[in-house]
Formats: structure tokens, C-alpha cells, sequence
């Protein structure tokens, strides 16, 4: 082993050493999961090594970005040899964000030959949902929303008819009007439950500030399949560590059956306090402490 890749791993191993959370549920209903862009610094130096961290942390299974299509590869190994070293650790995957979005001006064969091979890649991991994660600003607009709904059902057919899931995750720009109806509402009207789920941003939800998790769910019940949890810096609204911000998740977490919840992450995505790990270990020993027992109450 290198000096610096042992140095790196010592660091990382303390880290993890320092933060192990005890389960308050040896066997949780909803495991702890953790977005994966949240320590992408981490995950493009040394993969193995900080998803060993984020296990002994507490975190079980995962949602990855970044996938490469053309080489059907993520953090630089093959989808099966991403998959041999989640079973060696134990840990799994459960969704992936996808980038759908430089496809909404191509033609539909260019969108189906990527859904195709997100399909091919997820199902090697052995992950059950596909996610629509983005739209660029210059896509934030009336004429894009207007098209969004049919091009999220033709994706989600064609997830569906492969075994998988498929679910867009929501930022704060869909919850602003384009001539008068937001884009959330378009989506929701425009797209069928059943191919198309919904992947409940609450950080994004509460910084918009038109309506609550509670509110979504109740409105749309069994169709928010997977919730990301993150907290609001209280001066300048980027990303904080859980417990260190506005968002009261006492208050705010919806019923998880009524949801339909069956995956759940922490995220965040900058404005670390320390390192992008310190952060992860932080929010996991809050969400341990003081939200699990909520979750898994229900």
C-alpha cells in the first residue's frame, strides 16, 4: 500500500472510530442512507475507504451519482465490480441519481438508449430505483415543464417494465409558477403514480416555503417513496449539518407508511463545518439520536 493511500485510510479509519453510532434497531424498518455527492471529494480519491467510513458511522445503503454510461461504471469500477465491493462491506445501493437532463432537447431513441443503459447499470448494482435528479436553470421554465410529464412517463414505462422503480427528486425551483401553475403541480397532474414516484427533498421543500412535507404527503399518499433529510443553515440557508440548523425534523417528518417510504438519506451537498466526512459523522449521530426512534415508530 502507498504511504499516502495508508495515511488516508488511518485518517478516514479514525474518523469512523471516533463517530461509531450504536443502533438504537439492530434490524431498522428504514436503514440510515446517505447520498453519495455528499462526500464526492472522498469518493473520487478513495471509494473503499469512505464507504467503510460511512459504515462504521452507521450508514447502510446508498444513492450514487455520476454514473458513466459509456464504460457502465461508477467511482471508476465496472457496475459489477461496484457491486462485489458493496457486498464485501455489506452495504448496498438503493437509487441512483441519473443525468436525464442533457437529454430533454434530444430525440426520444437518444433518451431510451440512456434510460436503457442507467436500467442495466442500476439492475447490476442490485438497485431498485432509477432517479430523475435536475433541471439546468436554463431549463427552469414554462415550456419545459409543459414536456417534463411525458418524457418522466416514458422513462418510468420503461424502468418499470424492467422490474425497477423509477422517482423525481424535487429542488425548490418546481415549487415557483411558470403561467400560473408550479412545476410541482405540473408533474404531479401530468404524470402516472404508477410509473413515476416522487423523491422528497425536505431541505428544498422548507426553503421554498410553500408548503410542508406533511402537506405533500397527505396530498399524495404512497406515491414519496424515498425522503432526502437535510438541514438549513440558520443565516445563510445553504446546507447544514443535521441538528445544526432551522428545519426541526421533530416537526416536520411526515408519516413514513402513509408516504409509502421505503428509503431514506441524508444529504449535503457543501458549507461543510469541517470536511465533507465530519459532516456525514454528524448528521448520523443526530439522526441516530434524535430522529430514528421517531421513524421507526410508526
Amino acid at each position: 500500500m502507498h504511504r499516502r493511500t495508508f495515511v488516508r485510510n488511518a485518517s478516514l479509519t479514525g474518523l469512523a472510530g471516533m463517530t461509531r453510532m450504536p443502533m438504537l434497531n439492530s434490524s431498522p424498518r428504514y436503514p440510515l442512507g446517505y447520498q453519495l455527492f455528499s462526500v464526492r471529494e472522498a469518493m473520487a480519491d478513495d471509494p473503499e475507504a469512505t464507504l467503510r467510513a460511512l459504515r462504521d458511522m452507521g450508514y447502510r445503503h446508498f444513492e450514487i451519482y455520476g454514473f458513466d454510461a459509456e464504460q457502465l461504471a461508477y467511482y471508476g469500477y465496472s457496475a459489477a465490480a461496484f457491486r462485489e465491493l458493496l457486498d464485501e462491506l455489506e452495504l448496498s445501493v438503493t437509487s441512483g441519481h441519473y443525468s436525464f437532463h442533457p437529454l430533454i432537447d434530444r430525440d426520444l431513441d437518444a433518451l431510451d438508449r440512456y434510460v436503457d443503459r442507467c436500467i442495466e447499470g442500476a439492475t447490476a448494482l442490485g438497485s431498485p430505483y432509477i432517479t430523475w435528479p435536475w433541471l439546468a436553470p436554463e431549463q427552469r421554465n414554462a415550456a419545459t415543464f409543459a414536456r417534463l410529464p411525458d418524457l418522466l412517463n416514458r422513462i418510468g414505462e420503461r424502468v418499470t417494465a424492467a422490474g425497477l422503480g423509477f422517482a423525481y427528486h424535487n429542488h425548490g425551483f418546481e415549487f415557483e409558477e411558470y403561467e400560473g401553475q408550479t412545476g410541482m403541480e405540473t408533474i404531479l397532474r401530468g404524470t402516472d403514480p404508477a410509473l413515476v414516484k416522487l423523491q422528497l427533498d425536505m431541505y428544498w421543500v422548507m426553503h421554498a416555503a410553500t408548503t410542508t412535507p406533511k402537506e405533500l404527503v397527505a396530498n399524495h399518499p404512497g406515491r414519496i417513496v424515498m425522503w432526502h433529510i437535510k438541514d438549513l443553515h440558520p443565516v445563510s440557508r445553504d446546507y447544514a449539518e443535521l441538528g445544526s440548523g432551522t428545519i426541526n425534523y421533530l416537526n416536520v417528518l411526515p408519516d413514513p407508511e402513509t408516504s409509502g417510504l421505503q428509503h431514506l438519506y441524508i444529504e449535503q451537498g457543501g458549507n461543510f463545518s469541517e470536511s465533507s466526512l465530519r459532516s456525514a459523522a454528524v448528521s448520523a449521530r443526530y439522526y441516530q439520536e434524535q430522529l430514528a426512534a421517531l421513524v421507526e415508530a410508526t
